[in-house]
């Protein structure tokens, strides 16, 4: 069959016809992506063409979003074209500034949003980026027609990522950013993330009543806020905006604030090129951290410093762009050809706010980076102060904390959770791979991790895999593990599927690989953590940014992991949620 023809074939399976709404534009561009990797890059002008009919549902879709918004743990996401388009993302641009005019007449908002007037908003402005996903200029260009029409100064980063912006919205002092991002998710989604004042994930305060508005607003299908015009004018032909370096931001501040977290980013990266027997491999996965990292190392390091998947690719290779196992193996496969002593590996998501290492040997997740970085801010810096780690994280940094004699801050699933010790814990960090440290933003940012990484590897002249095995010996050491499975239930049917797991108890016996164990403790705070008689647990809820149910397991031995994990699918096969396997 001719290319032509496997085409027409390929457009006929995946139902592309007249109407966008019948169209499943990211089916057919992962079946090109994949005869691209197979056959060479003859295919990629037939991705371009279905891009183009994506641009144009971008552009002229005004329908109301196949799902309705929601903002989450970390914003809205969806489908580009059937849910973010010129229309809907105006539309909830302006449910946001529908917040700040409120504060003349109300002012109970005004302790989440960070101003205390309207016109105090509008002269602060918005910090505005995007990540590498397809149409993230013209989606910020329909951003930023909303806000000028509405008076407010747009300071524009262009592509950039969330930790990134966290940065240049703390030091530039603006009202609040918006991120055109849906964070690790695959190439068909697009997203919006909306920070206030303080530069941290929205408080729930604001997000429901943003999630309101922009029902409201999508459900009139007009605002008074946003224009008729389809395709406004992109901020790069726009001359009423503040174009600005959004890296130079966050530069700034980690040198302001070194006093308190003891981070000094130049000497870091002079450390860096000034010691010939270490090597850093980073993989940006295509996102926005590969503008970055160059001008992050600052010429440093030299052939050292190595720079994977450093090109701008919206398919990202037809990969899921997240730190994973799977991902990681090209970083370790490149580390272990390295002759240097010391190596870092690091994989950093499309809009840099999850990062996750590796020294060639060993993957170290952020369950166990975090608590790396607490021992080596407390113990070797001689910070003092709590830990603050989301209740799905191991438990690891509660041992430290113990052993400190300082607190632990456990709260449910979302980095917004941390902001009642944003100041107080020295880490706060979640078992999907984000982090921030005290000084620095309430944000997850994956460039403030690998400085810690640079720095403590640096200090100790230990790679990380080594200064793990030293904490564990001394603390003993955990195995966590997680997983997922899609669930086609939602809303109240899923909520009242996982009612089921109400069934194991306190006292309930539990079936671990041959063995039984009892549960002494469950936290219901978020889903359902079950805690084993032994020390390992189990959780399982609903995931706050996909179609599925997570799991999350912790052994005390490195062989427990996997009967907890088949613990956790019994457990989801019994409520009706999986399947049995075969």
């Amino acid at each position: 069959m001719t290319i032509s023809a496997t085409v027409q074939e390929l457009y006929r399976m995946c139902h592309i016809g007249s109407h966008h709404a019948d169209s499943d534009y990211f089916s057919l561009i992962r079946r090109l992506v994949e005869k691209k990797r197979d056959e060479g890059a003859v295919w990629q002008k037939y991705i371009d063409q279905v891009y183009q009919l994506v641009m144009d549902e971008i552009l002229h879709n005004s329908a109301q979003p196949t799902e309705p918004v929601q903002f989450g743990t970390s914003g809205w996401r969806g489908i580009l074209g059937k849910d973010l388009s010129v229309s809907s993302v105006s539309l909830v641009t302006a449910a946001i500034v529908e917040l700040y005019q409120s504060l003349d007449l109300d002012s109970s908002l005004a302790p989440f949003l960070g101003v205390t007037s309207l016109s105090e908003a509008r002269e602060r402005g918005c910090v505005l980026g995007f990540d590498n996903r397809f149409g993230g200029e013209v989606l910020a260009a329909a951003v930023t027609a909303v806000l000028m029409n509405a008076g407010f100064t747009v300071h524009y980063a262009g592509e950039s990522t969330t930790g990134v912006l966290s940065a240049a919205l703390l030091e530039l002092g603006a009202a609040f950013s918006i991120n055109l991002t849906p964070s690790h998710n695959p190439l068909q989604y697009g997203g919006f993330k909306y920070n206030a004042a303080d530069a941290g994930p929205a408080a729930s305060e604001l997000t429901n009543q943003i999630t309101d508005n922009a029902r409201r607003n999508i459900a009139a299908g007009s605002s008074p806020l946003v224009s008729l015009d389809t395709r406004p004018l992109l901020p790069s032909q726009r001359t009423d905006i503040r174009p600005f370096d959004s890296l130079l931001c966050w530069q700034s501040l980690v040198r302001r604030n070194v006093s308190i977290h003891g981070l000094d980013l130049d000497a870091i990266m002079r450390g860096f090129g000034d010691y010939a027997d270490i090597c850093v491999v980073i993989d940006s996965v295509h996102g926005a951290s590969r503008l970055h990292v160059g001008p992050l190392f600052a010429g440093q390091g030299g052939e050292r410093l190595i720079h994977l998947r450093a090109n701008a690719d919206v398919t990202f290779g037809g990969i899921a762009p997240e730190p994973s196992s799977a991902n990681m193996e090209q970083t370790m496969t490149t580390l272990r050809a390295r002759p240097e002593r010391l190596k870092i590996g690091a994989i950093i998501d499309p809009d840099g706010d999850r990062i996750r290492f590796t020294d060639g040997t060993v993957e170290i997740s952020m369950n166990q980076f975090g608590a790396m970085a607490y021992h080596f801010l407390h113990e070797i810096k001689g910070k003092r102060g709590m830990v603050a780690k989301t209740v799905a994280t191991s438990n690891l940094a509660n041992r430290l904390a113990q052993a400190f004699a300082e607190q632990v801050f456990e709260p449910r699933v979302g980095f917004k959770e941390f902001k009642p010790v944003v100041g107080q814990a020295l880490v706060c960090f979640e078992e999907s791979d984000g982090i921030s440290i005290i000084g620095h933003t309430p944000e997850k940012d994956a460039y403030i991790g690998l400085l810690l990484a640079l720095d403590m590897v640096l200090t100790l002249k230990i790679n990380l895999g080594e200064y793990l095995r030293t904490i564990e010996q001394e603390y003993g050491a955990y195995y966590p593990d997680r997983g997922g499975l899609p669930v086609s239930a939602k809303g109240e049917q899923l909520t009242a599927l996982l009612q089921g797991l109400q069934k194991y108890g306190v006292g309930t016996l539990l079936k671990v690989g041959e063995a039984e164990q009892r549960i002494v403790q469950v936290i219901d705070i978020d889903g359902r953590k079950m805690i084993l008689e032994d020390g390992s647990w189990l959780m399982i809820r609903p995931s706050g940014t996909e179609p599925k149910v997570r799991f999350y397991v912790e052994s005390r031995t490195q062989s427990g992991t996997v009967h907890l994990i088949e613990a956790a699918r019994a457990m989801l096969v019994e409520v009706g949620l999986a399947r049995p396997e075969l």
